[in-house]
C-alpha cells in the first residue's frame, strides 16, 4: 500500500520530510538534504535513550512498555519462545532503540525496507561490525517480522555506538507485508484520540 495512505500519529507527522515526502525518524542521519535511512546518528540516539525519547518521533515515552520493530530471524526466535510457553529474552545487544506503540506500528507499514519480504537496503554501514554487519546495500528483510512490545529496554553509550537491550515482552505482532497492522494503527491512533486516554506521550 502506499505511504501517504496510511494513517500518521501526530508527532510523526510533524517531523521533516524527505523530497519523496517520507518523515525521517529521530535518530537518522542527514547528508546535507538527504536522510540517511539505513543508518543511526549517534548523537540522536544518545539524546533519545537517556532522555526516554521516541526514536521515531523524538517525543516523550511514558513509563512502562516500549515497542521495536524486528526482523526475520528474531521474530522467529520470539514465535518459537512463546509457542512453547518459554520466557523470550534474547541479550545480545542492538543499535535499533525503542518507541511508542503508534510509532512503531507506522513504522513497519511506510518503512520500504520493513514493509515487504522481498525489501532490500538502499545503503551500507559505513563502517560494519559485529552490529551493523547486516546493514549492506541489496540485502533483502527475509519473510517476516514484527512489532513487539516489551516492558522495557535497557542502553548503554559507549564512544562509537548507543546499545540497546530490551527486557520482558508485553506483545507480539508478526507481519509478512505491509496492510498486516492497518487496523491495529487505526484503533490505536483512535483510542489516543479518545477523552481520557492516557496515550504515549503527555498532551
Amino acid at each position: 500500500m502506499r505511504f501517504e495512505t496510511v494513517p500518521m500519529p501526530s508527532a510523526v507527522r510533524a517531523r521533516p520530510r524527505d523530497l519523496r515526502g517520507y518523515p525521517v525518524p529521530a535518530i537518522t542521519p542527514w547528508d546535507g538534504d538527504a536522510p540517511q535511512f539505513a543508518l543511526t546518528d549517534y548523537d540522536r540516539s544518545a539524546d533519545c535513550a537517556r532522555m526516554r525519547r521516541c526514536s521515531v518521533c523524538d517525543t516523550l515515552m511514558r513509563p512502562g512498555p516500549v515497542w521495536r520493530v524486528v526482523g526475520a530471524s528474531e521474530s522467529a526466535a520470539i514465535a518459537d519462545a512463546l509457542a512453547a510457553g518459554r520466557p523470550y529474552r534474547n541479550l545480545a545487544p542492538t543499535l535499533e532503540g525503542p518507541g511508542h506503540r503508534a510509532c512503531m506500528l507506522y513504522a513497519s507499514m511506510v518503512c520500504p525496507y520493513l514493509a515487504r519480504p522481498n525489501a532490500r537496503r538502499g545503503l551500507s554501514a559505513q563502517q560494519p561490525d559485529e552490529l551493523t554487519g547486516h546493514v549492506v546495500r541489496g540485502a533483502v528483510r527475509g519473510a517476516t517480522g514484527a512489532v513487539v512490545g516489551f516492558g522495557d529496554y535497557e542502553f548503554a553509550v559507549t564512544g562509537t555506538q548507543v546499545l540497546f537491550r530490551f527486557l520482558d515482552i508485553v506483545e507480539f505482532l508478526p507481519h509478512d507485508t505491509s496492510d498486516a497492522h492497518l487496523e491495529e494503527l487505526r484503533a490505536e491512533l483512535a483510542a489516543r484520540d479518545r477523552p481520557g486516554e492516557p496515550g504515549d506521550q503527555p498532551r
